[in-house]
């Protein structure tokens, strides 16, 4: 009984929470990112993470949820723009959620080299996760369901929600862990790398918005293979891509 009693405990406390990908999905973006990553700043990196990968460290953020001390992150994880609207219209009001924001200031502070080092291995794993969130569609939400977490739906007959068949459902019905997922990634040529690589945290966050109407085309809510068929395909893009820029950003600031 008392086993029966944590579980759904745990269940109530993150269920409510706006979660990215789930650690599968995470961890292949974190795995990806480490084979772009230049020989010295992969060294770099070993050091300041105390030998943690970059896969390991990327749900990171996601489990000190918690714990009490990072209250002050829990609206880092997310942001909401209207339809029709780009950040900058958004920026200097109040903000529902603050990724693009805290994104933007950890990798300038990183960049500084002026941080000590609890501090820049935090800010480190700060950033492998928030790069992660912002390329999950549903964590650039609009207004008026949390990221989808209210759009209630079936995935292959169980009780679900939009928000979590792109965290997880999706992902976890394929069986792969996430090395195996990152392998059946199709990786970019070199021109595609490129403007990956040029693109800024505000464009990662359009191009999260530019996916709305295929995520949102969910019929009458019983979802599961159909569904999966036409949107899979996204959700490893906008992994490969997140796992492809980290890198790019991790080379820039320790290169």
């Amino acid at each position: 009984m008392r086993i029966v009693v944590v579980v759904v405990l745990i269940s109530a406390f993150f269920g409510h929470k706006v979660l990215a990908w789930g650690a599968t999905g995470h961890r292949a973006s974190g795995y990806i990112a480490e084979q772009y990553l230049k020989p010295r700043v992969k060294k770099k990196l070993k050091a300041i993470l105390q030998g943690e990968s970059l896969a390991m460290v990327s749900t990171w953020m996601d489990e000190i949820r918690s714990d009490s001390l990072y209250n002050y992150a829990e609206d880092w994880h997310w942001a909401t723009i209207p339809d029709g609207k780009r950040y900058e219209d958004v920026e200097n009001g109040p903000l529902d959620g603050k990724a693009v924001q805290q994104l933007e200031r950890i990798i300038r502070e990183l960049k500084s080299g002026k941080l000590d080092a609890k501090t820049e291995r935090e800010y480190v794993k700060f950033l492998m996760h928030l790069v992660g969130d912002i390329h999950q569609p549903l964590h650039v939400g609009k207004p008026g369901d949390r990221g989808g977490n209210d759009v209630k739906v079936k995935w292959a007959g169980r009780d679900s929600n939009l928000h979590r068949v792109w965290d997880s459902d999706m992902i976890d019905d394929t069986r792969l862990s996430y090395t195996e997922l990152a392998d059946s990634f199709v990786k970019p040529d070199v021109a595609t790398l490129a403007t990956w690589q040029r693109a800024s945290v505000r464009d990662w966050a359009h191009e999260s918005m530019t996916f709305r109407k295929q995520v949102y085309d969910i019929g009458n809510g019983s979802l599961g293979y159909r569904y999966s068929y036409r949107n899979f395909s996204t959700a490893k893009l906008r992994l490969l891509q997140a796992g492809v820029r980290m890198a790019a950003l991790l080379n820039e600031i320790y290169g």
